[in-house]
């Protein structure tokens, strides 16, 4: 018989092995395809797919890691991001970590509300949607409330062609938003399935 004391050293593992891998996205070239404008980012995965095996908490966890590494990259890894943290740092911090919190969060959330309301099916693809939606969401609203006004942010939107805050955010997020999406959606949906899949029978077989 699995004693609570195993079932929580695996997630604990299981936590620890996902945030391993959203460590090693965000300082290699794999995390984060960078492109003029939104980069694309991979990380995202990692998340949605931690949210829905272990929950909403581990997904705000993860969530929070990945906002962090994000923050680090301001510091010379990431021209966009250096530019925002030269204009402020305390909102650059809040732009990187509370989006990707929420998101790790809300996914996790989704996914059990889907699942207890009997979708489970349709819960694995939708809440690996919902996670890059809104990661792009949150994100590109905690940038407009705090620098959309900034001379940097009304350059890109100059050279973009955007009129007003509607135009820059279509142009800004553009094709790598929806690229993004699609992507983690494919990826982090046959990851989350198999994994949960994994993990329940190892649950069961324990309990023989």
């Amino acid at each position: 018989m699995r004693t609570k004391t195993g079932v929580n050293i695996q997630k604990l593992t299981q936590l620890a092995i996902l945030t391993a891998i959203i460590l090693l996205m965000a300082f290699t070239p794999i995390g984060y395809i960078k492109t003029f404008g939104l980069e694309i980012t991979l990380i995202v995965i990692p998340v949605t797919v931690g949210a829905i095996v272990l929950g909403p908490a581990a997904g705000a966890f993860l969530g929070g890691v990945f906002g962090i590494t994000s923050f680090i990259q301001c510091f010379g890894l990431s021209p966009f991001g250096a530019a925002l943290l030269n204009i402020n740092p305390s909102a650059t911090f809040i732009v990187c970590l509370i989006p990707r919190l929420l998101m790790g969060w809300l996914t996790g959330l989704i996914f059990r509300a889907l699942r207890k309301g009997g979708l489970k099916e349709t819960a694995y693809p939708v809440a690996s949607l919902c996670g890059p939606l809104m990661n792009t969401l949150f994100f590109m609203t905690a940038l407009l409330a705090f620098f959309y006004r900034s001379d940097y942010i009304q350059g890109i939107a100059e050279s973009l062609g955007g009129g007003n805050v509607i135009q820059f955010v279509i142009a800004f997020v553009g094709i790598n938003g929806l690229v993004e999406a699609i992507t983690c959606f494919l990826i982090g949906t046959a990851i989350a399935r198999a994994l949960d899949a994994f993990v329940k029978r190892t649950a069961r077989e324990s309990r023989v």
